[in-house]
C-alpha cells in the first residue's frame, strides 16, 4: 500500500504536468494562460508533499533533509554572483540517488523556495521548484541502475539535466516575456540560454564526477545508521 501510494502521487504529478502544457498550447491566446500554468505547477507538487507529510517520518529524517536543503541553498546563494553556476543541483541529484524520488523531489523543490528567500521570490519560484524537484525524482528512479553510480555517466548526465533545468525555466521565460509567442520567438527564446544552460551543465558534471563518490558514502552512512530514506520500508518487508 506504501508503495501504492507513492507511485500514484509520481503518476498524478506526471498526468497534471502534461493537462498543463495541453492547456497553456490550447489557451496560447488567453490572458489567463500565466495563472494557470502557476496553477497546474503548485497542484503537481501536492503529492508529493501530502505523502511526505502523511507518512511515518522521524525527526531525524526530517533533520537530515533539511540539512540537505540548507547545503543546497547556501550553495546557491553563496555563488549567485556567478550566472548559472548552481551546486544545488549536485545535492539535488546525490539525495535522489542516494535516498530515492521522494527525498530527492523534496529537497530540490525546498532548495529552491530557500534559496529564494535571500535571493528574491518571485513567479519563476514555482518553476525552479518544479524543476529541481523532478531533477531529484528522475535521479531517484534511476539509483537502482549500475551505470547510475558510474562518474563518467554521471557527469554526462549533468550536462544533460543542466539543459532540462534550463529549458523548464525558458518556458516560464516564453510565457512571461516573449511577446508575441511565435514558433519562431520561442525557438529563439531557447536558444538565447544555451551558454547559460550549458554552464549549469558542466558544473554539475564536474562537481558529480569530483565528489560523487565521497558524498555518496557519506548520505549512505546517515542514510543507514539512521534507518533514512527506504531503509525503513526494507526493514518492514523482512518482517513478512
Amino acid at each position: 500500500m506504501h508503495h501504492i501510494k507513492r507511485n500514484g502521487g509520481y503518476l498524478i504529478s506526471l498526468a497534471v504536468m502534461i493537462l498543463c502544457l495541453v492547456w497553456i498550447v490550447y489557451f496560447n491566446g488567453d490572458q489567463h494562460y500565466l495563472i494557470l500554468s502557476f496553477a497546474c505547477l503548485v497542484v503537481s507538487m501536492l503529492p508529493f508533499y501530502w505523502h511526505f507529510e502523511n507518512r511515518q517520518s522521524e525527526a531525524r529524517e526530517v533533520v537530515f533533509i533539511a540539512v540537505l536543503v540548507t547545503i543546497g541553498a547556501l550553495g546557491r546563494v553563496a555563488l549567485a554572483a556567478i550566472p548559472d553556476v548552481k551546486p544545488t543541483s549536485f545535492i539535488v541529484i546525490m539525495a535522489g540517488l542516494v535516498l530515492g524520488p521522494e527525498a530527492g523531489f523534496i529537497v530540490g523543490s525546498t532548495s529552491a523556495i530557500v534559496s529564494n528567500i535571500f535571493l528574491g521570490q518571485g513567479p519563476w519560484t514555482p518553476w525552479q521548484m518544479f524543476a529541481w524537484g523532478m531533477m531529484g525524482v528522475t535521479a531517484g528512479l534511476i539509483r537502482n541502475f549500475k551505470w547510475a553510480h558510474n562518474r563518467y555517466y554521471l557527469a554526462a548526465l549533468g550536462v544533460v539535466y543542466g539543459f532540462l533545468f534550463g529549458w523548464i525555466m525558458d518556458l516560464w521565460y516564453a510565457l512571461v516575456y516573449v511577446s508575441p509567442l511565435t514558433l519562431k520567438t520561442f525557438i529563439a527564446a531557447y536558444v538565447a540560454s544555451f551558454y547559460f544552460d550549458l554552464t549549469h551543465g558542466i558544473t554539475t558534471a564536474v562537481l558529480l564526477f569530483l565528489f560523487y563518490e565521497s558524498w555518496y558514502r557519506i548520505i549512505t552512512r546517515f542514510k543507514y545508521k539512521y534507518g533514512l530514506g527506504d531503509v525503513q520500508d526494507q526493514l518492514d518487508k523482512s518482517d513478512f
